[in-house]
């Protein structure tokens, strides 16, 4: 399903109701707007804000951004070959693209380190930008505000940094490394229309 499906699907959401939108064996992604929000969350709009649900077998829990990072940072670890498979392929998501399509060939490889299956990842993470797309309230200093999300995605499976170094960094609020988003941020001033794929493998 590409983005502005799913987008619709969210847009359409009824209060209270758990809605699958993906599912793959045991594993399934679904979405629920709950009618009252948290104390915490006191400043967002109800009739935006989402809830991403993942069940596994009999699991059923609230992933967070980290399960999609520390997934790919495994899987690119164990197959190093793949990495700008996996990167083109997790550009194409946060373009738009519908990832059964873009991730077809690339989750019928052996792994032999990762959390979930690489198809339900892909939706988790075209969920997490529209998230941020259709949610996200405060002043950001990416334009869009998603491709922090995209950048971090972009290091945790370029960069030689050990995996709890990036995590530390994620958890603590900093944005990713200027590389692998500097040219594409309307608000950077290196900012360029035209890119080539992968431009920041160059």
């Amino acid at each position: 399903m590409k983005k502005a499906d799913m987008f619709k699907i969210v847009q359409d959401l009824p209060f209270d109701t758990l809605q699958t939108v993906f599912q793959k064996s045991k594993e399934a992604v679904h979405i629920l707007r709950p009618s009252e929000l948290a104390k915490r969350f006191k400043d967002y709009d109800v009739k935006k804000n989402f809830q991403i649900w993942l069940s596994e077998d009999k699991r059923e829990f609230r992933p967070n951004h980290l399960r999609v990072m520390i997934d790919l940072n495994l899987r690119v670890r164990n197959r190093s070959d793949l990495k700008k498979d996996l990167l083109l392929a997790f550009d194409h998501i946060f373009y738009g693209g519908d990832p059964e399509v873009e991730l077809s060939t690339l989750a019928t490889i052996n792994y032999q380190h990762f959390l979930n299956d690489l198809t339900v990842i892909g939706f988790l993470a075209q969920l997490f930008v529209i998230e941020q797309e259709y949610c996200y309230h405060k002043e950001s200093k990416f334009s869009p505000p998603t491709l922090f999300l995209q950048g971090w995605i972009r290091q945790f499976l370029d960069s030689p940094k050990e995996i709890d170094n990036l995590c530390m960094s994620v958890c603590n609020g900093q944005p990713p490394a200027a590389k692998y988003v500097k040219f594409e941020n309307g608000k950077d001033k290196s900012f360029k229309k035209e890119l080539k794929p992968l431009w920041y493998l160059e």
